[in-house]
């Protein structure tokens, strides 16, 4: 895979997050973050590499056209850019950390720049990454199915210098069926990889629609969604050349019910979002100035 020149970029320190930022988030028209829920969870699973043309009302998405409908719906959500991995880092970490490519970690590909994993340690919240194929814990290059470029925590040093860490937070998709087994066990935050085919990356929509139609329910259906206030959200990496608009869902206890937000959102939206939900301080200007996708919660 080819290498990528990854300057060390300006990012914010991490504050502590029980300090307000310096100027109030940019809230969407229609709530404010004094009407914030309190959310228990979040969970995000990330597709691949299509607009959101090619999946709303397409017959080959049943499943996902139908959560759409049922739950909150952002018609007018943008990815940050091409290719895939700066799109991952923007969603954890508010920038692209000046990569440009898909390279695999390394010298010469590394985000050397906070992420969200860092504030929300530091808030006292836990967190895991969930690879789907990745074949240990903490996996570094690619394998089978396996994408690392979709893998973001493999980037940021702040996860991968300390091995032990990483192996504990950084973990195959296979360990999500015992973690979802109580509320307690589910982490606050879980972002979700799915392999190369059930992403839609290499396979058809239909199969990665399928995917969703296994997985979703057993989230939807844990103790973390049913006892508790937790939002499943369901993005995409990138569109297609110009065309980056990309469908978003929010979904369970915490999404409003069959809601559509023309509000002009983005990966930055998601990560704001998150941050003003838990009272963590944005990671750089570009989350802190962007929309929080307050009218998608109840």
């Amino acid at each position: 895979m080819a290498g990528c020149a990854a300057p060390s970029p300006v990012a914010s320190p991490i504050p502590s997050p029980q300090t307000s930022a310096s100027s109030p988030p940019v809230s969407s028209p229609t709530a404010s973050a004094g009407t914030l829920p309190e959310i228990d969870h979040v969970v995000i699973v990330v597709e691949e590499n299509k607009p959101a043309s090619s999946i709303l009302g397409n017959a080959d998405a049943p499943y996902f056209n139908k959560l759409a409908a049922d739950n909150a719906l952002a018609t007018n959500y943008q990815a940050a850019t091409h290719p895939s991995l700066p799109n991952y880092l923007a969603l954890t970490s508010g920038t692209t950390a000046g990569i440009k490519d898909d390279c695999s970690p390394g010298a010469d590909c590394t985000a050397r720049v906070p992420s969200i994993a860092d504030t929300i340690e530091k808030a006292g919240r836990t967190w895991k990454m969930y690879a789907e194929s990745m074949p240990a814990p903490c996996t570094a290059k690619n394998s089978g199915l396996y994408a690392v470029k979709h893998n973001p925590f493999m980037y940021y040093p702040g996860v991968t210098d300390n091995r032990a860490s990483c192996e504990a937070h950084v973990v195959p998709f296979t360990q999500l069926s015992d973690d979802l087994k109580s509320a307690a066990s589910l982490p606050n935050y879980v972002f979700i990889s799915p392999n190369l085919c059930n992403d839609m990356h290499d396979c058809p929509v239909s199969t990665g629609d399928a995917w969703l139609s296994e997985q979703v329910p057993k989230i939807l259906d844990s103790p973390a969604f049913t006892t508790k206030n937790s939002l499943l959200v369901i993005t995409w990496d990138e569109g297609k050349g110009d065309n980056n608009a990309v469908s978003t869902v929010f979904a369970g206890p915490a999404a409003r019910r069959s809601h559509e937000s023309s509000v002009a959102y983005s990966h930055y939206s998601l990560l704001h979002t998150i941050e003003i939900l838990w009272g963590l301080e944005p990671l750089t200007d570009k989350d802190k100035n962007a929309a929080v996708m307050t009218d998608m919660l109840k």
